[in-house]
């Protein structure tokens, strides 16, 4: 989750309600307590008037905002917590790509997992990101942004480090269609800002939008076949950012980028869109003014 400030100075919070009820789901996946959404929110907005001078200001500046919950039952071995602690951290941030709004490039292997289905995989667990960093290590010492999981024998695509990842492909029938990975295997986190795209492609219409299984096959194919439009990644920190190529398993896929731009024409437009609801620009019901 994060703060932003709008042109006004004021504290605008995306999405306050879908970060509490993905939280509060991890906390039963842990078999923690729950708690009150709508006073946790108030907590936070409070945290937010006392420490509002943190917030950087600027187009792609926020304070990134990380609900937090450990056991602290006083008792070595596993099982259920009989007590918890609920807090915040609080961290100002600016774009989470040294290049900022700019196509990143993506290694396809699996050699490693990340998740499977019936674990943790589609919840906010520190168990979910140290098995990761020695596989993005690696990635990045090939000169590559993020790791793309896949999973299974088919290799499913399933996210991409930090990101749930979207295609924009024509089908083989004709018709464009939005895809991107299914939650129900449970091993995708269901990101709020993947929540956000879907939600407003649909209402905008134009192509068919599918939450569905697909595979590495499938974009090969539509590399291959010259019926790729586009690929993008969304998440909190990055919001949303092209991609450009995918390495898969040696081989190099290039994804079509618009005519002298860095994105493709939906990505492009939902960033346009996203900012202006950060940024208070545009009213809508997912910015939250925190009153002062």
């Amino acid at each position: 989750m994060k703060a932003y400030l709008d042109a006004d100075n004021q504290i605008r919070l995306f999405r306050p309600d879908c970060n509490m009820e993905r939280m509060n789901d991890s906390m039963a996946r842990l078999h923690m307590p729950s708690f009150d959404s709508d006073a946790y929110i108030a907590c936070i907005k409070e945290l937010l008037r006392v420490d509002k001078s943190w917030i950087p200001e600027g187009e792609g500046y926020s304070l990134y905002i990380r609900p937090t919950a450990i056991s602290t039952y006083a008792y070595v071995g596993v099982g259920p917590t009989k007590s918890a602690k609920l807090y915040t951290i609080l961290s100002p941030v600016g774009p989470y790509y040294p290049s900022g709004f700019a196509p990143i490039k993506l290694l396809a292997d699996d050699k490693y997992v990340r998740a499977w289905p019936g674990g943790t995989g589609n919840t906010k667990v520190g168990g979910n990101y140290g098995p990761t960093i020695k596989p993005q290590m690696e990635a990045a010492e090939k000169g590559y942004t993020q790791v793309l999981w896949l999973f299974g024998e088919e290799h499913f695509i399933t996210e991409v480090g930090t990101m749930n990842l979207f295609f924009v492909w024509e089908k083989p029938e004709g018709g464009l269609e939005l895809v991107t990975p299914p939650l129900d295997r449970g091993d995708i986190l269901p990101g709020v800002t993947r929540r956000s795209v879907l939600d407003l492609v649909r209402e905008w219409g134009g192509m068919e939008v599918n939450e569905r299984n697909c595979t590495m096959a499938e974009v090969v194919s539509a590399v291959e076949e010259g019926r790729m439009v586009e690929s993008f990644g969304t998440g909190t920190a990055a919001v949303l950012c092209p991609v450009a190529e995918i390495n898969y398993n040696g081989a190099i896929l290039p994804l079509p980028l618009k005519s002298g731009g860095v994105s493709g024409e939906l990505c492009q437009r939902l960033w346009d869109a996203m900012a202006d609801i950060h940024y208070g620009r545009q009213e809508h019901e997912w910015s939250v003014l925190v009153e002062e």
